[in-house]
């Protein structure tokens, strides 16, 4: 995969093939193409701007614990830069994470009891990036999704983490990256390779996730991904993305009473 365009675009159905299966073993990511229709995809940009809309009003902080993250659009508006646990908030959301095509996912975790994690973590996280000045979210820099359980001194679970792209991103315009192969990684590099969020930069490595409205991701927790900032300046800069976690092992579920979790107390600092 020495260039942006030769990895598979597949077809998701109700169960996975052999070839996405040892892709995926293999990689740690998957790219399915598409999954919602231009009509879903307007469907769910309306209500994420309808919960926006709410939360707006109602000058929400946190959900369930989580921080929601505010700023500016390129008209100095101001708009939630990340929802947390969206899919709580509506109805549109709540059904999409229904689709009987996320339990063809399953079996990637390796364990048993594997499940959409609308009421755990941070639920159905939105990320709005747009790059314009009073943005609060422009780009993230690497990580991966597990660190979160060595936080909490845990055994580090199988997770996936599943996003639904609401607008076309090519290379050029930023957008996802992921390092193929990191997933299989030792702790020490887990924890070492990079600078969480603060590395922000080119690595020979990595492989950018071109998409286009509709498509969805998927890759494993342990994986180092980032998103590139776009080197365009207003409306074109504009990426929106739902992401939601495939756990297994124990339920946990949040709720009002939840505490914020320690990561989350640096996210002021994701710019």
């Amino acid at each position: 995969m020495a260039s942006l365009s030769d990895y598979p675009r597949f077809t998701l159905g109700q169960t996975l093939t052999a070839e996405q299966r040892a892709f995926f073993a293999k990689y740690g990511f998957l790219h399915f193409r598409p999954f919602a229709s231009p009509e879903q995809v307007q469907a769910y940009l309306k209500a994420t701007q309808d919960v926006q809309a709410d939360w707006l009003a109602h000058q929400v902080e946190k959900v369930n614990g989580v921080p929601i993250k505010y700023g500016k659009d390129v008209d100095g508006s101001p708009i939630v830069q990340r929802f947390a646990f969206a899919s709580q908030h509506s109805p549109v959301l709540h059904e999409l994470l229904q689709d009987k095509r996320f339990e063809a996912l399953f079996p990637l975790l390796e364990i048993e009891g594997g499940r959409v994690g609308e009421n755990e973590r941070d639920g159905l996280v939105v990320n709005h990036y747009v790059n314009v000045e009073g943005s609060e979210f422009s780009q993230m820099g690497w990580h991966t999704d597990s660190l979160r359980d060595v936080f909490y001194g845990k055994r580090i679970r199988p997770m996936l983490n599943v996003g639904l792209h609401l607008d076309g991103t090519k290379a050029t315009n930023g957008g996802l990256r992921v390092i193929p192969g990191t997933h299989r990684q030792g702790l020490g590099k887990m924890l070492f390779r990079k600078k969480y969020y603060k590395d922000v930069y080119y690595d020979p490595n990595e492989i950018a996730i071109e998409t286009e409205p509709g498509d969805l991701t998927v890759h494993d927790g342990r994986m180092w991904h980032r998103v590139a900032q776009s080197p365009l300046v207003g409306p074109e800069s504009r990426r929106r993305v739902m992401y939601v976690p495939i756990i297994g092992g124990k339920y946990q579920p949040k709720s009002e009473e939840s505490p914020t979790p320690f990561y989350l107390r640096f996210l002021h600092l994701v710019k």
